[in-house]
């Protein structure tokens, strides 16, 4: 069979929304979570640092197709309640892209100076205004090169939720080669599909790095 590059070039091509609406979406959520567990591990409470702690190691240390596959399988199974191919892909890759992020997080505001910790208490000014009006906006500059690289893991990640049958760009590349017998076309349009998406992103992330450092 003929490969009709034209027209099996746009299928694949209209995956890119799907993979974008993965990538941003469980990155943001992502970054939400991964907050909260910065400030668990830098907590004096023990108990919360272990928890936080404990939490990146899992899924740091678990495959993420695995991670995929119990959100979107297993759960259901023991709770009765199915969950959507959707929802479970962004839970899934918002619960791990946090593990990583909680790790950024956390060595940026340990960078920062403890001086202007203590400067900020002998003015009076409270922990959270602290933290949010001096310290974060800081460590942000420092760790957004790292925020950057990780959101273009994800969204090359993403490429996993072609296995629940998500039409991502993977998922129409395999179902144009299953229906053609040609693997290699749409393959490379695929590889270009990703490639592209990483050169804006990493164009539109490296212009505002730039204007953070301004």
């Amino acid at each position: 069979m003929s490969f009709d590059w034209l027209p099996n070039a746009a299928f694949i091509i209209q995956g890119t929304v799907t993979t974008l609406e993965y990538t941003l979406l469980s990155v943001s959520g992502g970054v939400i979570l991964g907050l909260l567990l910065a400030f668990a591990k830098l907590s004096h409470h023990k108990s919360i640092q272990w928890a936080a702690q404990f939490y990146t190691s899992i899924f740091r240390g678990t495959p993420l197709l695995l991670q995929l596959f119990i959100v979107y399988f297993g759960i259901p199974n023991l709770t009765g309640y199915q969950i959507g191919v959707f929802p479970a892909g962004v839970i899934a890759f918002s619960l791990n892209s946090a593990a990583y992020i909680s790790e950024t997080m956390r060595a940026g505001i340990q960078s920062i100076d403890k001086g202007q910790f203590e400067a900020a208490h002998v003015l009076g000014i409270s922990k959270f205004l602290t933290m949010r009006d001096i310290i974060l906006p800081q460590a942000v500059r420092i760790i957004l090169p790292a925020l950057v690289n990780e959101m273009i893991s994800m969204l090359k990640e993403t490429a996993l939720i072609s296995t629940l049958g998500e039409l991502d760009i993977m998922k129409r590349a395999n179902e144009v080669a299953a229906q053609t017998y040609h693997y290699f076309e749409p393959l490379i349009i695929a590889a270009i599909s990703y490639y592209l998406l990483v050169l804006l992103l990493t164009y539109i992330l490296k212009c505002i790095e730039k204007r953070q450092l301004a």
